[in-house]
């Protein structure tokens, strides 16, 4: 795929992806649905999610990074945006497997990565490539729907809008993994449907820790609030929603370390490797979550029984 430069030409794409934190009950994502389309008509529409926890950016990128490497090539959109009517830029990120269309609050790079990294950025101004009424409160429907079906359909990225620095784009804070002498200790990335919870932790931390593991709340160091100068750069401040990370010493919970939830009794924790080549914790035919007082951003520690 070749992206970037007004006057490229390039061959369609036939999918455009969509991942948002609309949810289900209202109207939002028929028409974003809609706005599609009216322009692309044969176009593809995959939905990814739209229950993505309001606002909540770290789990929207996590969703979006481990999903779109299996999705054909295309347009991938991602509305998380509690900036949406800020100054907050609007983007579209080219990559070796397509695009990325969204807000500028972190979301986007992490998928972008995923897809062979951005070689091409924008902000969408273009007005003839948006909404002729552009709501402060809906740029899904009336910026990144638009630009999405036009970019599906062929239209260069470089007729979005301005080029943007991939180096300026929004990076949400790196999730916190720490090696230890008798384990690690790892902030809790994810929380799915089921109750499995995953860690920011890579297989490898996992892998030589015997079969019997000890897992439990760590204490938090990290400062919760920095103060507007000692944010990092690339910091905004919707890229921690407000999920108070656990305070330290929880109780214990014994673990399997296994290969899959059958590996351990029923009702049981296990400790394991998921699909996304991340450590979890699942509890066989149970919620590990609600067990470990776990959510996003928890810190858990997990090791060896001494």
């Amino acid at each position: 795929m070749t992206s970037g430069a007004a006057n490229d030409v390039r061959t369609p794409f036939g999918v455009v992806s969509l991942t948002t934190d609309y949810g289900l009950t209202d109207g939002f994502v028929a028409v974003c649905h809609g706005v599609i389309a009216r322009l692309a008509p044969a176009m593809r529409i995959i939905d990814v999610t739209h229950l993505v926890p309001p606002g909540d950016v770290r789990r929207g990128a996590a969703v979006l990074a481990q999903t779109v490497p299996h999705l054909p090539a295309g347009v991938h959109v991602a509305v998380v945006d509690p900036g949406v009517g800020t100054p907050r830029r609007g983007v579209a990120l080219g990559t070796p497997e397509g695009f990325l269309v969204g807000p500028d609050n972190g979301l986007l790079l992490d998928a972008a990565v995923a897809l062979g990294g951005v070689t091409d950025a924008v902000e969408l101004t273009n007005p003839r490539w948006l909404a002729p009424r552009v709501s402060a409160t809906f740029h899904g429907r009336d910026v990144f729907a638009p630009v999405a079906a036009r970019l599906a359909l062929g239209a260069p990225l470089g007729e979005a809008g301005p080029p943007v620095d991939p180096a300026t784009l929004v990076r949400l804070p790196d999730p916190l993994v720490r090696r230890r002498p008798d384990g690690f200790v790892a902030e809790v990335l994810t929380v799915d449907h089921f109750g499995n919870v995953q860690l920011a932790a890579p297989a490898d931390l996992l892998a030589p820790l015997p079969a019997r593991l000890l897992v439990q709340a760590a204490p938090d160091d990290r400062p919760e609030h920095a103060a507007p100068d000692d944010r990092p750069e690339h910091a905004t401040p919707d890229d921690r929603p407000a999920q108070a990370a656990a305070g330290g010493g929880g109780r214990e919970v014994a673990a399997v370390h296994g290969r899959t939830f059958g590996d351990a009794p029923v009702g049981a924790l296990v400790a394991h490797v998921d699909s996304a080549g991340r450590v979890a914790l699942s509890v066989n035919g149970g919620h590990a979550a609600e067990l470990l007082g776990a959510i996003p951003g928890t810190l858990l520690r997990v090791r060896v029984i001494a």
